[in-house]
């Protein structure tokens, strides 16, 4: 093996280690990320995982030969997803852990998610993977490689969480992703009536695409529910570690709106806790965390800030409107969609109410969808600096948490770089459809001002 390695800087995200197969990222590149992430763990095992997709079987097997020429024993858990591989992380003995997956990404991507010490390993720990790599700084050794199978370990820890109530019918969607194998046992260990649909895992996702915050992946989901008679389906994306649910009339409901759910659940029983939630999340969610009586929290968007965010507030709940959902009440804290899945069928077996009912019973808003365009990589600092000072000099109102979020009489807008992507993300709320247009309209002066022309804001 070469000494020294250099990754395409794309692939070297804030959140995780992403690019395109024969493109930007390779199985040399894979041997090499082993090769340095085994070099800063330092000592002990590491766990390895991976999802469905065509590349995944050889990015994993040079992933453990760099870890094993690093001098670190490797137990591979195999095929399944994300939280899988995170749950081996407590449940074995093991140092930190990396999972082989390409998320919600198209069928030609693919990446390294990665844990050590049961903490997050992202943004400036990813640069010095690279820059250790680059410098050719690697241990060398001999360490193992053996297998174990998580599979049945981790569905029975998830069936484990079901508390009981009233059967109910369900529909799931795997998508063809990581997440099939695991949720069509999951099914089978809980009572009720479920369909599961598109449970193969294939990583070419030949039904949809395996991302349920966008409405035309959740189609075949709310056909399911209506031919079916569901009280609700649920969703999850290429990996497992974001959900989506639709209703028993076959609406979707937004992160946000879940977590008002399974807020007031946690409360009961943590009463004054922190709930933590995202830049992107309506305000109604933060006023409905106070009227339970706990302590709502703005935090920045990205699974490993909310994360080390809960560690550090020992928050029991956290989300984003992305899906990513965190249960640090009796589980360990991080992402896992099937779990909180099991922790929504808890709410909605245990009670009388339709999950229906309870979405009626929110407070109504209109708001735009997450808005996106193009932003270089090299403009998105100067372009969020010139919108910080116009906010400043016009005396607003605003969160810089991540980005800006302005608040005014008729609601809020946001303006943030997002950290994976060449774009600037957007998003308004208000009451009313008025109040809406006037928020839309302020976005884009301030757009203006720092030089951009304002996209379609719909």
């Amino acid at each position: 093996m070469s000494d020294a390695h250099r990754f395409d800087p794309t692939i070297l995200r804030e959140y995780d280690i992403r690019g395109v197969i024969g493109k930007t990222l390779s199985e040399a590149d894979a041997r090499a990320i082993g090769r340095a992430f085994g070099t800063i763990a330092g000592a002990g095992t590491i766990a390895v995982g991976y999802d469905g997709r065509l590349s995944s079987p050889g990015l994993e097997a040079a992933l453990v030969e760099g870890l094993t020429a690093a001098g670190r024993d490797v137990v591979s858990v195999g095929l399944g997803p994300t939280p899988m591989l995170y749950y081996a992380c407590y449940a074995l003995d093991v140092t930190g852990g990396i999972m082989i997956t390409g998320s919600h990404n198209p069928p030609d991507y693919n990446g390294f998610k990665m844990m050590l010490r049961k903490k997050p390993f992202f943004a400036g720990d990813i640069q010095a993977l690279g820059q250790l790599a680059a410098e050719g700084r690697f241990a060398s050794g001999r360490g193992t490689a053996s297998t174990v199978d998580m599979l049945d370990r981790y569905v029975d820890r998830l069936a484990q969480e079901f508390t009981g109530g009233r059967p109910l019918k369900v529909a799931w969607d795997a998508g063809n992703g990581a997440a099939g194998e695991a949720t069509r046992r999951l099914a089978a260990r809980l009572p009720g009536e479920h369909r599961v649909l598109f449970a193969e895992i294939d990583g070419t996702f030949p039904n949809h695409h395996p991302d349920p915050t966008v409405p035309k992946n959740l189609v075949d989901l709310q056909q399911a529910v209506a031919d079916g008679g569901c009280d609700l389906g649920i969703a999850f994306d290429g990996d497992g570690d974001r959900i989506g649910v639709v209703d028993g009339q076959g609406r979707i409901l937004w992160g946000d709106q879940l977590m008002q759910i399974w807020a007031e659940a946690v409360l009961k029983e943590r009463p004054g806790a922190v709930v933590i939630s995202d830049v992107k999340a309506s305000q109604t969610l933060f006023d409905r965390i106070a009227a339970l009586g706990g302590r709502p929290l703005m935090w920045k968007t990205g699974h490993s800030h909310i994360k080390n965010k809960m560690a550090e507030t020992k928050a029991p709940l956290a989300g984003e409107m992305s899906g990513h959902v965190f249960f640090a009440d009796r589980y360990y804290g991080f992402d896992d969609a099937l779990y909180a899945a099991v922790r929504l069928l808890n709410v909605v077996a245990g009670g009388d109410e339709p999950l229906a009912a309870m979405r009626d019973r929110m407070a109504a808003t209109v708001n735009t969808p997450e808005l996106r365009f193009p932003c270089s990589e090299e403009a998105k600092r100067p372009v969020m600096a010139a919108v910080v000072e116009r906010l400043k000099a016009a005396g607003a109102t605003y969160s810089d948490v991540d980005g800006v979020r302005v608040t005014t009489a008729d609601g809020w807008w946001l303006l943030r770089a997002s950290n994976t992507q060449d774009v600037l993300v957007a998003r308004a709320e208000s009451s009313g459809e008025a109040g809406l247009s006037r928020l839309k309209a302020a976005l884009a002066d301030a757009l203006r001002a720092a030089g951009i022309v304002p996209p379609d804001l719909g």
